[in-house]
């Protein structure tokens, strides 16, 4: 199905190698599956019913805020779900979860509390559902990873397209400057900086992005070097196309592949990376839900809460196992040799 929108032969032959190597093609299924259920994580874990009817009227919890009182609940300014005293013929239609990754378990008497029938992963020192708190983690990890990997490898393709290009006095200042880039100690450094502006998601993006864009230019710039005397580049010059339309009209897509390549593990690193952070306390700020967050409880309650180790850790393998598996198979699809 895919091969139908694919118009490029090359690309064609890429797709084709990369559909034989079996391990990479089950790795980006499982991908596709962890990917949706964490996008559709209110349809999976939520503390509202996906759809009730009370009353005889049709309500939606899950996408629709309702008062109280609409339901007879005078104490409360939140709606209480699951108190609701449903009469002879209303009905709720609950998630398979019946729990937010916000949301305290009042029925049990220690936090944190092991696995049971009603929270199977256990909850957290706060009584939190450890798997809501999973499934929802994975946003803020493929969010944080994916918004890195695009800033970052704007702006490493874009520097590196420009020195590459241009070489001479702009090359050697831009290798001086990558020199500098490479030579700072990041992990303190967002420490620092984390710690003077509030660390919310958008800054994490920002300071990680512009501490992370070197080995993405070195490869561009590598690329660029080698195909800027090519004889298609000197036809562009020669017809008067601009440096710019040079650049990225016709360099830029032949030079795309270290890009692609390095992409899945680029990815993967970056969860780990905030999954360290996390563990740090110099990441998502309490009470967004975090797996580094969830390992660091784990080692303040490790002889007591075996769960909050074991669970969160094969989450994180699973998902960077299946990110390296899709990463090499990508590269060796893009193997000239092969």
């Amino acid at each position: 199905m895919i091969e139908r929108f694919i118009k490029n032969d090359l690309t064609l032959k890429r797709w084709r190698r990369f559909k034989r190597i079996k391990r990479a093609i089950v790795s980006l299924w499982a991908l596709g599956l962890i990917v949706f259920l964490s996008v559709t994580a209110e349809f999976w874990a939520n503390s509202k019913p996906i759809l009730m009817s009370y009353n005889n009227q049709l309500y939606m919890p899950i996408y629709n805020f309702y008062h109280p009182t609409e339901f007879g609940q005078t104490d409360t300014m939140i709606t209480n779900y699951k108190k609701l005293e449903l009469s002879e013929g209303d009905w709720a239609l609950w998630p398979i979860i019946t729990w937010d990754p916000f949301e305290t378990n009042k029925n049990v008497e220690d936090y944190p509390s092991p696995p049971t029938s009603e929270n199977w992963f256990g909850t957290d020192d706060r009584g939190r559902d450890v798997l809501a708190r999973l499934i929802y983690g994975f946003r803020y990890s493929m969010g944080f990873a994916l918004s890195v990997w695009l800033v970052s490898y704007i702006l490493g393709i874009t520097a590196g397209a420009i020195m590459g290009y241009s070489g001479g006095k702009i090359d050697l200042l831009g290798q001086r400057v990558v020199e500098v880039f490479e030579s700072m100690p990041v992990l303190l450094l967002l420490m620092t900086l984390v710690s003077i502006f509030t660390a919310g998601l958008p800054v994490l993006v920002m300071f990680t992005a512009f501490f992370g864009w070197m080995m993405i230019s070195q490869y561009t710039r590598g690329e660029f070097l080698r195909q800027r005397n090519l004889e298609f580049v000197e036809a562009a010059e020669a017809m008067g196309a601009s440096k710019a339309r040079v650049i990225f009209k016709h360099i830029l897509p032949n030079s795309l592949g270290p890009v692609v390549t390095f992409s899945p593990f680029t990815i993967a690193n970056l969860i780990s990376f905030l999954a360290i952070l996390d563990y740090l306390g110099f990441g998502l700020q309490p009470p967004t839900p975090s797996w580094g967050e969830l390992l660091q409880q784990a080692y303040k309650n490790f002889t007591i809460a075996w769960w909050l180790a074991v669970f969160p850790s094969i989450v994180l393998f699973i998902t960077l196992v299946v990110l390296n598996l899709i990463g090499e198979g990508v590269r060796d699809a893009f193997d000239p040799k092969k």
